[in-house]
């Protein structure tokens, strides 16, 4: 991180206008940014979104030390509540009439936050009854007629999709696991654990045959398909109960092998905090969050911030122990 001249950390909401960064500087940014009705945009003054809400939220809440943080979190609490649709789903953004993936984060945040069981369990609800568009045989079909070969995976295996009708992706099926793995078994119905397994057999099914996965498709014409960092991350965080398993470590040493080459914020705090949640060490030709934020100040990006803040909280190493005691147990 960057330090003043004079050798010591500057923390202060200037630091971050300035050009300088520091340990707390994504959370003076997320606490500056937070807009008057309580929620975030993705970026300062843009319009409050369910996602960025979410993870400003919980980046917040894993460093809630001081009274600041934990006002911002109550407002987003208000927000996210107010956000929510009577069938338990919530919109990208409000006014929106259809749920979404969003619904993870947002009931994953109010989770973490602790007051507001009911909204969590409807969009626990509403997550196990989304079914995406490839469950059904009639689009398999279509789907296997239109592509021949082109695509090879194991359509019968279902995640979640972004939107309602969709196909199963990477990201949302990872978003939802980990919400549903983050409850406790009290709140579980019975068929939550077949739909967890099935999601996670979709996850593997997707896995690049080099390691890593990319937004949804593993091979494509006969070519492997070429793994990203972003969805990686994603996949092995969702599948941290199998550490252990030949595929997570294959995706992470892809994972660790593409960290010296990485050159945005964001893909850089999530490699951190999954090799963190592993126990993988970080090597030291990684850029450094304080160089990449000279570079362009992470475009203020909230998501951006939020994923940094996380990545140097210690959730990872957190999420990272609960993973491997559920996968021993």
């Amino acid at each position: 991180m960057l330090l003043q001249e004079n050798g010591g950390r500057d923390d202060s909401p200037e630091a971050v206008t300035s050009g300088r960064f520091s340990d707390t500087s994504s959370r003076h940014f997320l606490l500056s940014s937070q807009n008057s009705d309580g929620g975030w945009g993705y970026h300062p003054a843009a319009p409050s979104s369910v996602e960025a809400t979410a993870w400003a939220s919980l980046a917040l809440l894993a460093r809630a030390a001081d009274p600041s943080p934990a006002e911002a979190c109550v407002r987003a609490r208000v927000w996210l509540l107010g956000a929510q649709m009577p069938d338990g789903g919530w919109p990208a953004f409000p006014g929106q009439r259809q749920g979404c993936w969003a619904t993870s984060l947002a009931a994953l945040a109010l989770h973490r936050e602790g007051a507001a069981a009911d909204a969590v369990v409807r969009g626990r609800d509403w997550l196990l009854a989304a079914w995406p568009a490839d469950r059904h045989l009639g689009w398999r079909l279509r789907r296997l007629l239109a592509r021949g070969t082109v695509v090879r995976q194991d359509n019968s295996l279902h995640g979640w999709s972004w939107t309602p009708g969709t196909a199963s992706w990477v990201e949302p099926t990872a978003y939802a696991l980990l919400f549903l793995r983050s409850l406790p078994a009290e709140l579980l119905p019975p068929r939550a654990a077949q739909r967890v397994q099935l999601g996670e057999r979709m996850l593997y099914d997707r896995m690049c045959p080099g390691g890593g996965w990319n937004s949804g498709n593993p091979q494509v014409y006969g070519v492997a398909g070429m793994p990203r960092v972003g969805p990686t991350a994603w996949a092995l965080l969702a599948l941290l109960p199998h550490s252990q398993r030949a595929e997570n470590q294959m995706s992470l040493d892809w994972l660790a092998r593409a960290c010296p080459g990485i050159r945005g914020a964001a893909s850089l705090a999530l490699a951190r905090r999954c090799l963190r949640a592993y126990g993988r060490p970080i090597g030291p030709l990684v850029p450094n969050f304080g160089d990449l934020y000279l570079r362009n100040r992470f475009f203020e990006s909230v998501l951006t911030f939020a994923w940094v803040a996380l990545a140097g909280s210690g959730e990872g190493n957190r999420a990272g122990q609960t993973g491997r005691d559920k996968a021993t147990s």
